[in-house]
């Protein structure tokens, strides 16, 4: 099981550090005085970085959920939404706002509907969309998921919204290939319609509906101790980048998922190992929880189509990092110390299970 109320799950925060340096790294290419990735390296890393999110998130959002209904024997949507909404919407909007703002002033220029998408979380479904609001097409992914999951856990229960998952496992590679070669009109989205990624989000539900089922296996902690078992990981990173569409619509992405999931799993199973240690660093991890503010600030600054100097390396760098700490500290933590206040009191009127780790990113 996953560590209690108010406790911080191991080696989580260290992995969004990974995961949102990929994407940093990836958006800083082309950038003005920093180097020009070959795309395929390019977007492979971004997506590589994203989809680490996506596992991340379902496996802690899916652990919460199944500790809750292990204590309570249910699940509380209105408590879960409640929670979502003070942990994500505060920076989002203050972002969304910002852009607004910035393209009223005449400063930027934003495409038709992309307000719209954005403040709805339908971004991923409005492909023609700006820089400064596109990368909001994950976490519009994310929250489409945040409203399935609990549903889908709370109705079907713990022993049937497995199969759920792993039907969308099996499933989406195989609607991602056939519209590829069928449906020409929807190949744009393929990727980020949440049907078409959905695959990624439920590896990380998998991994926590079944892992204290593994932990009973003599066979499989050995094969996580394992030095070949970072063999899997290594070769799920590579298929990230196989230049090949229809293999990695069919098979890439799916044996990165799981390869993410299992790195997941061992990272957080076997902390005190070398890439636990490294991953729970201070350093490391401080940039975890920095994650979810930098994913949203980046964009600005991380645009290699911009010829403005604060879009030039390394400048763009320190207005990143600069106005993504502002929104960690002015906007992100007092959300979420204003949720701590308010979950005291729903907890007296509803005697409802314990608020969740304050400090857990995307998830």
């Amino acid at each position: 099981m996953v560590p209690g109320a108010g406790q911080r799950i191991a080696s989580l925060d260290g992995l969004r550090a990974v995961s949102i340096s990929f994407v940093l790294i990836a958006h800083l290419s082309g950038t003005a005085g920093f180097l020009h990735f070959p795309y395929l390296v390019q977007t492979g890393m971004s997506l590589f970085g994203v989809r680490v999110f996506f596992v991340i998130s379902a496996f802690l959002i899916t652990s919460l959920l199944l500790q809750e209904e292990s204590r309570t024997g249910t699940v509380s949507l209105a408590h879960f939404y409640f929670r979502r909404t003070l942990r994500i919407f505060p920076p989002f909007y203050a972002y969304v706002a910002a852009v607004a703002l910035v393209a009223a002033l005449g400063w930027i220029e934003l495409h038709e509907f992309d307000l719209l998408s954005a403040v709805t979380y339908t971004t991923n479904y409005h492909p023609e969309r700006s820089w400064y609001l596109g990368h909001a097409w994950s976490l519009s992914v994310e929250e489409q998921f945040y409203l399935l999951w609990p549903f889908l856990l709370k109705y079907l229960g713990r022993r049937r919204a497995p199969y759920a998952a792993l039907a969308v496992v099996v499933v989406a590679p195989l609607l991602r290939i056939a519209l590829l070669l069928f449906a020409p009109s929807y190949r744009e989205g393929i990727g980020e319609t949440f049907p078409t990624v959905a695959d990624s989000i439920a590896a990380g539900c998998l991994l926590a509906c079944y892992r204290d089922r593994l932990a009973a296996s003599a066979r499989w902690l050995t094969f996580l101790r394992a030095r070949s078992f970072w063999i899997i990981p290594s070769l799920a990173f590579a298929a990230a980048f196989v230049p090949s569409v229809k293999l990695d619509f069919v098979a890439g992405q799916t044996f990165t998922n799981l390869g993410i999931a299992l790195v997941i799993e061992r990272v957080v199973r076997f902390p005190e190992d070398l890439p636990g240690r490294f991953l729970n660093a201070r350093p490391v991890a401080y940039l975890g929880v920095l994650s979810y503010s930098l994913y949203l600030w980046q964009q600005p600054f991380l645009n290699r189509h911009s010829t403005h100097p604060m879009a030039a390396f390394p400048l763009n760098i320190v207005f990143v990092f600069g106005v993504a700490l502002a929104s960690h500290y002015l906007i992100e933590r007092p959300a979420l110390r204003l949720r701590a206040r308010l979950e005291v009191a729903w907890r007296a009127r509803t005697q409802a299970i314990p608020a969740e780790p304050p400090r857990l990113g995307l998830g």
